[in-house]
């Protein structure tokens, strides 16, 4: 007797098909950190957090659906939409908090620089696809304007955070198709050089008065509360000295869970957003901020291996670029709440609390599943 066409079975061999066994794995184990963390740090927020996973798990399944050739066709429509978008909340966008990062479009507030995180290092890999066997120094430089119009029109909201994941993500998709040395050497160099100047003068230049010309003069502050929170520990200052104490008084194994001081007598600031790795550290210790790291460690490993097997340049460059984001996200939020980084508003990926993010980050564990299948079935 032959199995019925539309079989329970067969539904669920044909909705588990796309999805990767070891991205979903870890995924898994993220996302149960961030409940974890959760339930101490904001517990209220557990059934909001809840709902946000599974708005995002679907969002990674969809994803995963799609092939890779279709979703690099939506890259130009996607790229031209974003900008369009984020030109019109510097027109039109609500203002929150001294920044304009909103639009309303009647049901609904989207913010446009989330859209980018996805639209950018799609937008560069097709692109580069498109001119495969002729990239000489014209193509980076035409995709290098391609990446300065969004990140230009992000930081002027202002969001240093965002256009910083923006960059990123598109520098990789750039760095990954053969951009010279001999290019990034210099700017690297400038770079250094300009973080020797800040370390070895801040004292003269957070002096009040002198501006920064290139940043503004809340981001001169947070550059120079980093250098030295002590000077305002009561307003500036606050963020980094009480994440740091959290993460300092954790030990190595920690207070145990729920039982963290700093968490549950409010001194540490954001704890269910961009310092829940301090809550982490609080409470589990050294040994459980290792065991997140090597949960991390797990994915990129995950993440180069199929951008190596990818089946064409287009995919190999946004496996890459998508795993180089997670790194990204991961470091500069260890970053900056333990006092190594500014706080730039980075949260830590898969576990802070926000939806938006957090539907962000699965996309990208979606198309990284997608790439795998596609490589799967040209294999046949």
């Amino acid at each position: 007797m032959t199995e019925p066409r539309f079989s329970p079975l067969r539904l669920l061999v044909a909705a588990i098909r796309p999805i990767d066994p070891i991205l979903f794995g870890l995924l898994a184990v993220l996302l149960g950190y961030a409940f974890v963390l959760m339930h101490s740090a904001s517990p209220e927020r557990i059934a909001s957090l809840l709902v946000n996973a599974g708005v995002a798990l679907a969002a990674m399944w969809l994803a995963a659906r799609v092939p890779p050739q279709r979703l690099l066709s939506l890259a130009l429509p996607l790229y031209a939409a974003g900008v369009l978008l984020l030109i019109a909340v510097d027109l039109f966008g609500e203002t929150s908090k001294g920044a304009t990062r909103w639009l309303d479009i009647g049901i609904t507030r989207i913010q446009p620089s989330e859209i980018m995180k996805i639209a950018m290092p799609l937008m560069l890999a097709w692109y580069f696809q498109q001119r495969e066997g002729h990239i000489r120094l014209r193509e980076f430089l035409v995709a290098g304007a391609l990446l300065a119009v969004p990140v230009a029109l992000i930081l002027v909201q202002p969001d240093l955070g965002t256009s910083l994941l923006v960059a990123a993500a598109g520098f990789y998709v750039i760095f990954f198709a053969g951009l010279s040395w001999k290019l990034i050497v210099p700017v690297a160099l400038v770079g250094i050089v300009g973080i020797g100047a800040i370390v070895g003068f801040g004292d003269q230049l957070c002096q009040p008065g002198v501006d920064w010309q290139v940043l503004r003069e809340y981001q001169k502050h947070r550059i120079c509360t980093l250098l030295d929170p002590t000077q305002d520990p009561l307003g500036r200052g606050f963020h980094i000295i009480q994440s740091t104490i959290a993460i300092g008084s954790g030990g190595v194994l920690g207070k145990g869970w729920t039982e963290g001081t700093q968490t549950h007598l409010a001194f540490l600031p954001e704890r269910h957003t961009d310092f829940i790795f301090s809550v982490l550290a609080e409470e589990f210790g050294l040994l459980g901020a290792l065991l997140l790291l090597a949960s991390y460690l797990l994915l990129l490993l995950r993440g180069f291996v199929i951008a190596a097997q990818a089946p064409s340049l287009a995919t190999r460059l946004l496996a890459g670029s998508i795993t180089m984001i997670f790194f990204t996200y991961a470091f500069v939020n260890m970053g900056m709440v333990s006092g190594i980084l500014p706080v730039v508003g980075v949260p830590l990926p898969f576990i802070s609390y926000g939806g938006t993010a957090l539907v962000t980050l699965c996309l990208g564990i979606g198309i990284l599943m997608s790439i795998q299948r596609s490589r799967v079935l040209a294999k046949g």
